[in-house]
C-alpha cells in the first residue's frame, strides 16, 4: 500500500475515500495519486476547436475545485500527486494505475445503492470487476481507516487462496485481526466435519494464520457475511474477485455484488491470480 490511487468527483464520497487513502498513507509511508478525469460532453469532445471556450471553463472549473482539495488539512504530512486529465473515467483509472505502478484503490460510494452509484456511476463497477490490484470503497465519513477486526468471506475455492494472501497481507499493513469466515447455507449445506475439513484443505497450503475462521449457518451467504461481521463487532469486508467475471463468479451470482451494494462498512476485494 505504497502508491494508492484515489479518483474523485469532488463528491462528499470521493472525499471521504481520499480521507482514507491519506491515513492509509501516512501511517505506512505511502503516497497518493489523486485523480479527477474530466469527461467532456460530447458535444465539446467532438468538436473540441470550435467550442473552445466553453471546454476551457469545463477545465479550469475542474482544476480549481482540484487545487482547493489538494490543499485540504486532513493531507497534510502525505506526499500526494494528481491533477486533472481529460478522457473517460475508467481507462483513466486504469491508466493511472499502471503509469504509477500503485498497488492500492481507493474509491467512494454512495451509501446502501452500492455499486450503481460509486463513482461516476459503472465506471466503479469496471474498475472492480476488471482491477489487478485491490479496490477498497468507502461509503461512510472517516476521518481515519480504523479497522480492528477484518472479516475475510470465502467460497473455500481453492483457486482463491491468492485472494487470502493478499487479504492476510493487508490485515498485517492496517495491524487488524483479520477472520475466515466460511457461510454455510441451506442450499449448500455441509455437515460441521465435512465444513471444517474444507476449511483445513483450504488453508494447508498457504502460509496465512487468521486469527480464527468461522463456520456460520444462516439462510443465504449475504445475510451471514452481515449477521457474522455484527456478531464480532467487525470494521470491514474483505472478498475475492475473478478478473472480468469479478464479483459474479464469487460465491454464485450476484451475492457478493450485493454484500458490496448493501453493506455500511468499508469492502476491500482482491484480485484472484
Amino acid at each position: 500500500m505504497k502508491k494508492i490511487i484515489v479518483p474523485t468527483d469532488f463528491s462528499v464520497q470521493a472525499e471521504n475515500a481520499l480521507r482514507v487513502a491519506a491515513d492509509i498513507a501516512r501511517e505506512n509511508g505511502g503516497e497518493v495519486f489523486l485523480l479527477h478525469q474530466l469527461d467532456l460532453p460530447l458535444h465539446l469532445a467532438n468538436n473540441a476547436s470550435s467550442n473552445l471556450p466553453e471546454a476551457v471553463f469545463f477545465m479550469k472549473l475542474a482544476k480549481e475545485k482540484f487545487d482547493n482539495l489538494m490543499k485540504s488539512d486532513f493531507l497534510e504530512g502525505v506526499t500526494i500527486h494528481g491533477d486533472v486529465e481529460t478522457g473517460a473515467a475508467f481507462s483513466g483509472i486504469m491508466n493511472a494505475v499502471e503509469r504509477n505502478k500503485a498497488d492500492l484503490i481507493v474509491m467512494g460510494s454512495h451509501g446502501a445503492d452500492g455499486l450503481k452509484n460509486l463513482f461516476i456511476g459503472s465506471n466503479a463497477e469496471k474498475v472492480v470487476r476488471n482491477s489487478e490490484i485491490p479496490v477498497l470503497i468507502v461509503k461512510d465519513r472517516k476521518k481515519r481507516l480504523d479497522v480492528n477486526e477484518f472479516v475475510f468471506a470465502t467460497d473455500l475455492d481453492p483457486d482463491s487462496t491468492s485472494a487470502l494472501q493478499e487479504a492476510d497481507a493487508f490485515a498485517k499493513k492496517t495491524q487488524c485481526n483479520l477472520h475466515l469466515l466460511y457461510v454455510n447455507t441451506p442450499s449448500q449445506f455441509m455437515s460441521t466435519r465435512a465444513a471444517e475439513k474444507k476449511v483445513h484443505d483450504y488453508l494447508k497450503n498457504v502460509r496465512v494464520e487468521p486469527k480464527d475462521y468461522s463456520i456460520y449457518n444462516d439462510f443465504s451467504v449475504e445475510e451471514g457475511v452481515f449477521n457474522f461481521t455484527k456478531d464480532i463487532k467487525g470494521d470491514i469486508i474483505g472478498m475475492a474477485t475473478h478478473g472480468r467475471r469479478g464479483l459474479s463468479h464469487f460465491f454464485n451470482g450476484s451475492v457478493s455484488e450485493d454484500v458490496v451494494n448493501h453493506s455500511s462498512l468499508p469492502v476491500i476485494t482482491f484480485r484472484i491470480k
